[in-house]
């Protein structure tokens, strides 16, 4: 085996001879960073069986092993994949989707020529869920609500990547009413669905984002993301 193999946990040997296993080699660097960039959110899907077993515990075991803040890992994973279940959901997703179009005035008529999700055609087809709250005080005593959606977001940013490393695409798709969604999932008290994630087989990846591709949004360079104090220390 190389000893470039991106195995987890695989051991690498230094030029002291030492067991160095948790260090990145160059080709593992370069794979990360390319699976970043690659990364799209999709909406269009290639309609097939569900993903075997094996290759679903795998991404979900990368999502689970995102950071979160006191380790409190706020988030559960429903999977929502028989056709019953699209059906369900499928009124949901379109009530805020013409919500949505109403409340974008004069791009109402654009926004509703977009594919918005892929809940019918997608192989697989996920909640995530922030449980109730365990009282975690570690890292977030002055925001807690924060600091548990940022950690939920750490994982659905794990299984992305996961997923575009296995060529498979993914869809976040948000818009449903959270209140209606948490009582048709039957969700404990305090806890709320924080989206419906459509992964699978997709026929081709976009270019670059959708959004950008249907001129909806441009994304913005990095020189304007990185603020600085106007004063002084």
């Amino acid at each position: 085996m190389s000893s470039e193999a991106g195995t987890p946990g695989g051991e690498r040997s230094g030029s002291d001879g030492k067991e160095r296993a948790h260090e990145v080699g160059d080709a593992e660097r370069a794979a990360l960073y390319r699976v970043i960039a690659l990364r799209r959110d999709c909406r269009h899907f290639t309609p097939g069986p569900p993903l075997p077993d094996t290759q679903l515990e795998r991404l979900l075991h990368a999502a689970n092993q995102a950071p979160s803040v006191g380790l409190m890992q706020p988030w559960r994973f429903m999977r929502l994949s028989t056709p019953a279940w699209r059906e369900r959901l499928l009124p949901l997703v379109d009530a805020e989707r013409l919500a949505t179009a109403q409340a974008l005035g004069e791009r109402e008529a654009e926004f509703l020529r977009i594919k918005v999700e892929g809940i019918r055609d997608c192989a697989e087809l996920l909640a995530i869920v922030l449980p109730p709250d365990d009282g975690t005080v570690f890292g977030r005593r002055t925001m807690p609500q924060d600091m548990a959606l940022a950690s939920a977001a750490c994982a659905v940013q794990n299984l992305w990547l996961a997923a575009r490393a296995e060529n498979l695409g993914l869809g976040w798709v948000s818009m449903f009413d959270p209140q209606a969604l948490a009582r048709m999932l039957q969700l404990p008290e305090g806890a709320r669905p924080l989206g419906l994630l459509c992964l699978g087989p997709v026929p081709a990846f976009y270019d670059a984002p959708m959004l950008e591709e249907l001129g909806w949004r441009h994304r913005r360079p990095l020189r304007e993301m990185l603020w600085e104090p106007t004063q002084h220390a």
